[in-house]
């Protein structure tokens, strides 16, 4: 039994099919699909947002059960607020929420609506929950928050004239308790210190790189080729502006045909965003174990949750050089193409619209229209239709 088309690639499609004018026999040949296929998803569609046509379960319809939701939201936001606004007007606590967290949460308040609220993070909370901090510690975190508010006032100063600033703001210390504060986190002067580009260091590689080769003068080069579908496939992130923000896509392509297997859209470029591309890239093209996916050393691939999803899905990591645009260049020449038949056509006004925009020239132009001379100027479509035909024949 085939293996169901992914969310994120179904609401492209409907999205794709409402907003032309084209039929839908013509946009499920574009997309590669049947037309009963894509009348099946718009009636699916149409049902989940009519509110006339959800179902009811325990004589409750769906939108008032969401009705019910927000409202429990709301009021247990709201005591947050009437419990902080209480909480801080006792002088004698100290200055830290992290009680009052623990607190709600023994009332029955979640620790994600309390943290959403108060605007703080919810893991240093855990950590704090699992050993809370002593007076040393509250006393260390008091002065290092005076000097960075220092620091952050004038870069200029160094840690010698911080020290006066936090001594005025009533958490007075020994210079070289000072020095070891900001050297640990780093604020030194802006004439003191000399910095990279961007300060930031590439992390290490969590895989070896298994397409380099180096030839007889020690050079090292790259060589992406395959011999069949899903031996190789390469990733990267790409963004482009727009009059919302930046919009990012993670794409996955396979080297055998070039085709792009996966992709992923989204306003920010989390971890989130290339596990999605990877999961979408494995619903549809099946059996992917041993397969190698090649990509740069960008955080989001060397994050936990990518790590984990490759080894899930049976598949290898491979990592490129730091600096190397080269080590995937394959991929780099995509995003090129992408940039002048898309991105760079004109301005565009929401994420909503340049996404689309994407996805139509990815599956419409690029997989079923644009030939490419390294597939004997075949389309990527074509060029596995006609070469996995011909392999099967052949065994």
């Amino acid at each position: 039994m085939p293996k169901a088309f992914p969310k994120e690639f179904r609401e492209d499609v409907i999205r794709v099919f409402r907003e032309s004018d084209s039929s839908i026999a013509q946009v499920a040949k574009d997309f590669g699909i049947s037309p009963s296929c894509l009348k099946r998803w718009l009636t699916i569609d149409e049902r989940s947002s009519s509110p006339s046509g959800t179902a009811k379960s325990g004589g409750e319809s769906d939108a008032l059960r969401e009705a019910n939701k927000r409202i429990k939201l709301l009021e247990q936001e709201n005591e947050v607020l009437r419990r902080a606004a209480a909480y801080l007007s006792q002088a004698h606590l100290p200055e830290m929420m992290y009680p009052l967290v623990r607190e709600l949460a023994a009332d029955g308040i979640p620790v994600a609506v309390t943290c959403r609220v108060l605007k703080i993070a919810r893991q240093p909370y855990y950590h704090w929950l699992a050993c809370p901090v002593t007076d040393a510690d509250l006393r260390a975190a008091y002065r290092a928050n005076a000097l960075f508010d220092a620091h952050r006032d004038d870069p200029e100063f160094g840690y010698r004239f911080l020290v006066d600033e936090a001594r005025d703001a009533g958490e007075p210390m020994a210079e070289r308790t000072a020095w070891k504060i900001c050297s640990q986190r780093g604020w030194w002067s802006a004439f003191g210190k000399k910095r990279g580009k961007n300060g930031k260091k590439a992390g290490p590689p969590v895989h070896d790189d298994l397409c380099a080769v180096v030839d007889k003068h020690g050079v090292v080069r790259h060589e992406f080729a395959a011999g069949a579908p899903n031996e190789l496939w390469l990733a990267d992130i790409t963004e482009h502006w727009t009059g919302e923000g930046k919009l990012y896509l993670c794409a996955i392509k396979d080297v055998y045909s070039n085709r792009i297997v996966g992709y992923s859209i989204d306003s920010r470029m989390k971890s989130r965003l290339a596990v999605e591309a990877l999961n979408s890239a494995v619903a549809r093209r099946g059996d992917v174990a041993g397969c190698v996916l090649h990509t740069d050393r960008g955080s989001q691939f060397r994050s936990r949750k990518f790590v984990r999803a490759l080894n899930h899905h049976d598949m290898v990591g491979s990592m490129g050089r730091v600096g190397a645009a080269g080590d995937n260049a394959a991929m780099e020449s995509f995003f090129s193409l992408l940039q002048k038949n898309v991105l760079d056509r004109r301005v565009w006004k929401s994420r909503d619209e340049l996404r689309i925009a994407i996805v139509r020239w990815i599956e419409r132009t690029y997989h079923r229209r644009r030939r490419q001379a390294a597939l004997g100027r075949l389309t990527p479509v074509e060029y596995e239709l006609i070469m996995t035909t011909t392999a099967t024949q052949a065994a």
